[in-house]
């Protein structure tokens, strides 16, 4: 049988693809890849840069994607929830427009940030089939809540039966839920809950957008021992930097631009590069692309300072997939 044969077998036996890239990597120095392999590999490696879409979420769709694409960000993470780009009252006709759009600034949309905690919501079925179906293949969930009166474990365990049944549904529309660690008093601030949260379920279709930012800010010190905890279930990564600054004479995170703040990007990247994880990047940008006096600004006058912005931190973002060889 030819290497080809071997190699497309192997990857049928599988499933997870990081345990893929790890016998790709091994098997590399005695195996020769044909051209149409080698393609295939190197698609799965990628780590594409998204721009979650929050922060030009007010701006008219072309104005969003003319900035995205100008400072060379390869996607969107489009909000489909209330209030958002997309409303989930709207899905079935905005959200295919919005991807059309996208395309024609070639930008790719296939990540979406939802409110969706449930299979039972009306709304959850019609979202995640209009998706599916747009070409999505990640979204973020809504965040769970602990009842503290029925305790901590309760209260996951409770959750884990919901989560057990959305995951149903995605497997039906081949779409990956993301639940993302936020910090605050909220399931998932802690990271470890998620791992007990997760057991047992597909990283296929349900798994964890891990945001490095909300980790440091709940553990300064061991944010990297829940990272390489919980590294299995990771099936999306969100971009963000902070420092801590005296508010009201008490000390609060506060986000700035990519390597002005607390996050530590080489531990960060090289322990993503030694657990083989390869997924989506979404890159938050929670600081003010305006200042009060760029507000008043024409939008083709506002447009280069955000571009100028957006682009500092995705050539951040890219040196550092570059330094560490994941791009």
């Amino acid at each position: 049988m030819g290497s080809e044969h071997l190699l497309i077998n192997a990857c049928k036996m599988i499933q997870n693809r990081r345990h893929f890239i790890a016998t790709m990597a091994m098997a590399g120095a005695s195996i020769q890849l044909s051209p149409s392999i080698k393609t295939i590999f190197q698609s799965v490696n990628k780590f594409p840069i998204h721009l979650f879409s929050k922060p030009l979420d007010a701006y008219d769709t072309d104005f969003m994607c003319e900035c995205i694409s100008g400072a060379g960000i390869d996607g969107i993470d489009v909000t489909v929830r209330a209030g958002g780009k997309v409303e989930p009252v709207s899905v079935e006709k905005a959200l295919p427009d919005f991807i059309e759009k996208a395309s024609h600034h070639g930008l790719v949309t296939d990540m979406m940030t939802t409110g969706i905690l449930s299979a039972d919501d009306p709304f959850t079925g019609i979202i995640l089939k209009t998706a599916s179906s747009s070409g999505i293949k990640h979204y973020r969930m809504g965040w769970m809540e602990y009842d503290l009166k029925s305790g901590v474990l309760e209260s996951l365990q409770k959750h884990k039966s919901g989560l057990n049944e959305l995951t149903l549904m995605n497997r039906k529309f081949n779409i990956n839920g993301g639940y993302q660690n936020h910090s605050g008093k909220m399931i998932g601030s802690a990271v470890w809950d998620l791992n007990l949260l997760l057991q047992s379920l597909p990283v296929e279709f349900t798994g964890i957008q891990y945001d490095v930012r909300h980790a440091i800010v709940e553990g300064a010190e061991s944010w990297i021992i829940g990272l390489h905890l919980v590294a299995d279930h990771i099936s999306s990564l969100a971009i963000k930097d902070f420092t801590w600054k005296s508010i009201e004479g008490r000390m609060q995170p506060v986000s700035v631009p990519l390597g002005e703040g607390m996050v530590d990007w080489d531990t960060f990247f090289r322990t993503i590069k030694e657990k083989a994880i390869s997924s989506p990047l979404t890159m938050h940008v929670e600081y003010p692309l305006l200042t009060g006096n760029e507000e008043g600004l024409t939008l083709s006058k506002k447009q280069p300072v955000i571009v100028k912005k957006l682009k500092k931190d995705a050539d951040f973002l890219k040196s550092y997939l570059n330094k560490y060889q994941l791009s």
